[in-house]
Order: structure tokens, then sequence, then C-alpha cells
């Protein structure tokens, strides 16, 4: 039997829906899945608060519903009708004291990982963390790691089970820093610095991103993060060591000048003082929108 025009329309339409429904989950796949401390307890706080809202408001009004709806059915002669009532102390009652005891639940929550997730504030476990600087560009990602003397770009690697506390800034356009397995996504701002500890549990690669639009290659601004042993680190870092350029100012300022969907590469040094310079405004500026000119190697906008 031959579908009919129609049936095929109503299909087709059926499918776009359950898509629709379903894209917007896909971006919490990586949130719902954390491989360290900070992303672990972010999870437990969402869990939290949607089990709060389920018991405290959901099933509440589902269960009155079901009730009203039988109570006050037509032949049930027990039911009194009351149009007129103006007042009910039971009913202000649960009106006020339900939604003070969700605000009370919720804030509780917030307050208490609020602090104990403070991006600044250093992971439990007494470990000593390693530091890596992070820069945000346009379009790209720079990763410094000065007790190791290398640097990266679009790719960030860790080594599992080991405390990080990134210190992060943009040399152009405000920007934010996240990959969603790990937790806490974080502004990073032009002549300004801010703090972030993280750790990585299992070794893997994950997805890091933009989650701030800034401009024309806003969508390709990735990064993968390698989460690898110790061991496996530290064959990286004497790897990454012996080959590439050295990162000074010079190499800076080719660097920062604006480019679109960058391939991972590395320096196997870096000018020491490189990411202060880059904070207090005194590294090469970054060109593009400061000038508002775009070049039509990376600016769709400029062509024709």
């Amino acid at each position: 039997m031959t579908e009919s025009p129609s049936s095929k329309g109503r299909r087709l339409r059926t499918l776009l829906a359950v898509g629709a429904a379903v894209l917007p989950l896909s971006s919490c796949i990586g949130v719902l899945n954390p491989v360290g401390p900070v992303g672990a307890a972010q999870k437990q706080i969402l869990y939290d608060s949607t089990a709060i809202m389920v018991v405290a408001v959901l099933i509440p009004i589902i269960l009155m519903t079901v009730f009203f709806a039988w109570w006050y059915r037509a032949d049930n002669v027990k039911a009194t009708y009351r149009p007129t009532w103006a007042y009910s102390g039971a009913v202000e009652l649960v009106v006020w004291a339900v939604p003070i005891l969700i605000v009370l639940f919720l804030g509780g929550i917030t307050w208490i990982g609020t602090h104990r997730l403070d991006p600044p504030r250093p992971l439990e476990g007494g470990r000593e963390p390693i530091e890596i600087q992070v820069v945000s560009m346009n379009w790209k990602w720079l990763f410094i790691y000065p007790s190791m003397n290398v640097a990266t770009v679009n790719e960030l690697v860790l080594p599992v089970g080991q405390p990080v506390r990134f210190r992060l800034t943009s040399a152009t356009v405000m920007n934010t820093f996240f990959v969603p397995q790990l937790g806490t996504m974080i502004y990073t701002m032009n002549g300004m610095e801010t703090k972030l500890h993280l750790q990585a549990d299992h070794e893997g690669t994950y997805e890091g991103l933009s989650a701030h639009y800034s401009g024309d290659g806003f969508s390709d601004m990735r990064f993968q993060t390698r989460a690898m042993s110790p061991l496996d680190f530290s064959n990286w870092v004497g790897q990454t060591r012996g080959t590439g350029d050295m990162l000074d100012t010079a190499a800076y300022s080719r660097l920062v000048e604006e480019s679109k969907d960058v391939k991972p590469y590395t320096y196997r040094a870096v000018d020491p003082g490189l990411f202060n310079s880059i904070v207090l405004r005194t590294a090469p500026e970054a060109p593009g929108p400061q000038k508002g000119e775009p070049r039509i190697d990376v600016s769709p906008r400029s062509e024709g």
C-alpha cells in the first residue's frame, strides 16, 4: 500500500517535533557525564534541585489535579461547590508555605554550592596543583604551561588526578572557557585575570569550547582536552619541548592575528612573563575588532 502525501507530511512533522524536543538535551550530555570532582558536584546540585522541584511542585500538582477532577465529578453529591468564598486559612497556608520551603531548600543548596565550588578556591585533597595560563583570542585558545615552559594552541593536556589552577585572560573581546565534563564555565576578559580550579579523574578526550559569541569564527572556537596518565603527560611534555617554535613576542604577534578553525599545534618554549604582559596589555594588541576592519580571509561580511 502506497503511503499518501498527507501521511508522509504528518510523519515528517512528527520526526521534526521529536528532533526539536531532543536537540536541547544534547548540550546537557557533557554536564551530566562528569569526569572530575567539580563537574560531579555540579551534577549533584542539578539532581538535588530537580528532586526538590519534583517532590514539592510537580507531584503535588499532579495529585491535586487528579483528586479535584475525581472529587468534583458531576455525580458526586458530597462535593460542595462554593463559588463565593473569599478567604481560607488552609489554602493560604499551602499557597505561602510551599514556595517558602522551596526557596529555603534551593537557597541552601545554592549557598553551600557557591562557597564550595567557588572557582578561585583550591580543590580539596592537599595535592599541589599545576598551573596553566589560558588566553582566549579571535578565534582560538592559547594554553601556557609556565612550570614546563611549553605552550599549546587549541589543545589542553592534563594529567589525570592532578588538580589544575587555571589563570585566564583574553587578548581581545570577552569570552568564556568551558569544558562541560570538567565543570564550571568562566569568563575571560581583556586586561583582567580570572582563576579557576579543575581536575580530571579519568583518561580520555573531552570537548572544550567558547560559550560566548565573539564574532565570525566563534563556531569553530573549540579545543580538545586530553586527560592522560602522569607518565604519559610527562612524556608529552618531553616531546613538546623537542618540537615547534619559540613563543616569544614576535611569535605572539603572529599568533594573535585573527584566524578560524585553527588546528592544534605546540610551542617548545615560552617567553617568561608573556601571560602577565597580556593581562597588563603591554603585549602586542590583537587586531580585528579593535580596528573595525575585518579581513576578507576571516570575515564573510567583507566579501564582494
